[in-house]
Parts: structure tokens; C-alpha cells; sequence
């Protein structure tokens, strides 16, 4: 197995390791909601006038699919929608009073789950960390460019 290979590997692998670590935590803790749910709260969170179109464009997904997952929150009362008083074709989303508090349950899980592994990180150098970030964001733009080749615009589907 070359470096490449190896790289590659690694990241799966050490993905795969910290989404069945965390796994347990924040399925007892948010047992109601289906992950892609909960991430789409975290989004909405996260981000001011969220709508279908940018939640489909950060977790590569089709607008039809967001949809489906936004008309479940709704309905749970997790989120709302909204439109601006000068943009009455474009639809937004923001949290409920409950969807906050599920938004809080996430947060604070990934806090603590920051806390756990803060041992690792302290043992990493600035130069370490540049260099990591430099080559996750040159991956980052290959894959970028790669999707751009296929042709799928996430918008129209």
C-alpha cells in the first residue's frame, strides 16, 4: 500500500472510529431524531436564513431530499418557516423553541466530545495544523472540481 492509499485509509478509518464513538452518545441523547435531521437543525443553528437550497448544496444533496427532511421537522415543530418581507418567493427556515433545545443537545454533545479528544490536539503544533488544513483544503477543491465534472447541479434536481 502506497502513502496515498494509507492517507486515504487512515481518514476512513479514523472517520468510521469517531462516527461509532460518538454514535451512542448522541443516540441516546437524541433518540427521536434521525441524523440527517439532526443536522439539518445544526445547520439552521448555525446559519441565518437558511433554505432548502443552501442546506441541499452543504450536505450534497438534491433539493427534493431536503425538502422531505425540512417537511419533517416542520412537522415535528422543530422548525418553522419564514419569508422577508421584501422576498416573498424564497422560503426560509429557522428553529422552534424545540428545535433549539435539540440544537443545544448537539452542541454540547460535540463539546464534550471536543473535551475527550482535547488531549490529542494539545500535542499538535501550529506548523502541524497548517499543514493538515492546507492539505484537507486542497482535497477539499480537487473533490470540488471532480463533482463539478459530473455535471449535477444540486439546484435543479
Amino acid at each position: 500500500m502506497n502513502k496515498e492509499e494509507q492517507v486515504i485509509m487512515s481518514f476512513r478509518d479514523l472517520f468510521n472510529k469517531l462516527v461509532w464513538l460518538n454514535k451512542v452518545k448522541m443516540e441516546a441523547s437524541l433518540k427521536d431524531y434521525k441524523p440527517s435531521e439532526v443536522h439539518c437543525i445544526a445547520y439552521i443553528g448555525r446559519h441565518a436564513d437558511s433554505n432548502v437550497t443552501k442546506l441541499a448544496e452543504s450536505f450534497y444533496m438534491t433539493r427534493s431530499a431536503i425538502s422531505k427532511i425540512t417537511k419533517k421537522l416542520m412537522e415535528k415543530d422543530l422548525i418553522e418557516s419564514y419569508q422577508k418581507p421584501d422576498n416573498k418567493k424564497e422560503i426560509y427556515f429557522r428553529l422552534t423553541p424545540q428545535g433549539k433545545a435539540v440544537y443545544k443537545t448537539h452542541e454540547h454533545l460535540h463539546k464534550e466530545f471536543q473535551e475527550r479528544d482535547k488531549a490529542v490536539f494539545e500535542q499538535v503544533t501550529e506548523e502541524q495544523f497548517d499543514s493538515m488544513l492546507s492539505f484537507v483544503e486542497k482535497y477539499s477543491r480537487h473533490l470540488d472540481t471532480e463533482i463539478k465534472k459530473l455535471e449535477i447541479d444540486i439546484k435543479s434536481e
